[in-house]
């Protein structure tokens, strides 16, 4: 497609990565596949391949007479999607949650179950208010409070991204009392937030952290075995036993701590360390090292 063709249409473009994510980790797609996660007809199905296929990306799928579906071609490239594994990990996490909600609803999917944790809780109230804030850009008035410092607080926040670090969301907002860019948990909001007239002053491009990128390095703990560090090498795909990085300078302690990664410390046993940093003096934190210590660990 051509790029002034963009953006496709919505709905469209969700169906076109089903397309995708369907015939690319399962190796074959049937009008079916479309037609029970979308409630539309076949006839509507096949035109939706059929586009896909003529302004999206030809040649990428063929049509196999034996398995009566559309399968990868040699050449497939994913136009509308990454070609990660997670993306089908969320076509099932969402086949499952919908599963739960409406019991005779059918996807065609194979049958699976995705591990969930406790999340954290958001007031409805919290979220609108800071989604209408941060879209418009305006002020917002909050009360806050956090383990570092208990008591609520009052402050005039400005924000400017809403983050999702897994279980937990978090607004990345310019603090007026603080004088700085900071996170700030939904789930630790006191009463909802109040989006005021004010245009917030100090937009994203203001964030120092934000803009600016840094590449971790990521090797297996050289604590394990060389046996042992292949396999953890293998699992994440490393080259040369070490797993390259790039992420939002605001935004890599969350990274890390996905990893089971601390900026500080090692756990006592390798095994359940796996990985370590190797460049952590290049990551540039300085003096703010013991505030993102602090916002992953929910204190600040």
């Amino acid at each position: 497609m051509k790029k002034t063709d963009w953006p496709i249409r919505w709905d469209l473009l969700l169906r076109y990565r089903l397309i995708e994510t369907i015939a690319l980790w399962e190796g074959r797609l049937t009008t079916n596949h479309i037609c029970h996660s979308f409630g539309i007809g076949r006839q509507q199905a096949s035109k939706d391949i059929n586009t896909y296929l003529r302004e999206l990306a030809p040649g990428n799928l063929v049509y196999d007479r034996h398995l009566k579906g559309y399968v990868p071609s040699a050449n497939y490239k994913p136009v509308v999607t990454r070609g990660h594994v997670s993306e089908y990990q969320d076509l099932l996490a969402r086949q499952q949650s919908l599963s739960s909600t409406f019991e005779t609803l059918e996807v065609g999917l194979p049958d699976n179950t995705v591990v969930y944790g406790p999340n954290r809780v958001v007031a409805p109230e919290t979220m609108r208010a800071v989604v209408g804030a941060t879209r418009h850009g305006r002020q917002l008035r909050a009360s806050y409070s956090s383990l570092s410092r208990p008591e609520v607080v009052e402050d005039i926040l400005e924000p400017h991204t809403l983050v999702c670090t897994g279980n937990n969301w978090h607004l990345r907002a310019w603090c007026d009392s603080n004088r700085e860019f900071r996170d700030f948990a939904l789930s630790r909001f006191h009463t909802a937030p109040t989006a005021l007239r004010q245009k917030a002053k100090h937009k994203s491009q203001k964030d120092d952290d934000w803009n600016r990128n840094v590449t971790m390095m990521i090797s297996p703990d050289n604590r394990l075995t060389a046996a042992q560090q292949k396999i953890i090498a293998l699992d994440y795909g490393m080259e040369n036993g070490r797993l390259i990085v790039d992420a939002r300078a605001a935004l890599a302690p969350y990274v890390l701590s996905q990893l089971g990664i601390n900026l500080d410390t090692h756990h006592q046993d390798p095994m359940i360390q796996q990985l370590e940093l190797t460049n952590p003096d290049q990551l540039g934190f300085g003096s703010k090292r013991e505030r993102a210590l602090k916002a992953v660990a929910g204190l600040s």
